[in-house]
Formats: structure tokens, C-alpha cells, sequence
């Protein structure tokens, strides 16, 4: 199976992360995800005062420059870490 075909595998399965995934790491799968399908930043830093917005086009930000197979990859790789982590916490 492709990088492609994993990627959009592992984005399903993103999905499935318990709540209780921290904001971090949900901002780190959200610019990753971002630079894997965009690219780098398009657009310009949200406002003082939309926070959440702010705060994802921050870990967007923090990926520039990572090509997108790059992007993948570590994608794939933190959804595989928290997914073990949940399971782990689970039992």
C-alpha cells in the first residue's frame, strides 16, 4: 500500500482518538495533516482573539517546509503513538 493510502487509513482512524487526547497532540496531527494536504501556511495568523484558530494555524506554522511525504509519514507515525497510548491506558 502507498504512503497516500496509509495517510488517508490513518486519518480515518484519527478519528477514533479517545477525547481525552490532549490539545498538543491534536494540534500537532492537525498541522501535520494541514502541510500533508495544503502545504505550507497559505493563509494569515487568525486574530488576538481567535484563540483556537491562532492556535492551529500555529502548529501548521511549526511543520513549514516539510515536504508533503514528510508530512505523512510523521503523521501516521504520532496517530500509530497515541492509538498505542490509548489502548495502553485502556487496559
Amino acid at each position: 500500500m502507498g504512503l497516500q493510502e496509509d495517510f488517508e487509513q490513518y486519518a480515518e482512524k484519527a478519528k477514533t482518538l479517545p477525547e481525552s487526547t490532549s490539545n498538543e497532540n491534536k494540534l500537532i496531527l492537525y498541522g501535520l495533516y494541514k502541510q500533508a494536504t495544503v502545504g505550507d501556511v497559505n493563509t494569515a495568523r487568525p486574530g488576538i482573539f481567535a484563540q483556537r484558530d491562532r492556535a492551529k494555524w500555529d502548529a501548521w506554522k511549526a511543520v513549514e517546509g516539510k515536504s508533503k511525504e514528510e508530512a505523512m509519514s510523521d503523521y501516521i507515525t504520532k496517530v500509530k503513538q497515541l492509538l498505542e497510548e490509548a489502548a495502553a491506558a485502556a487496559s
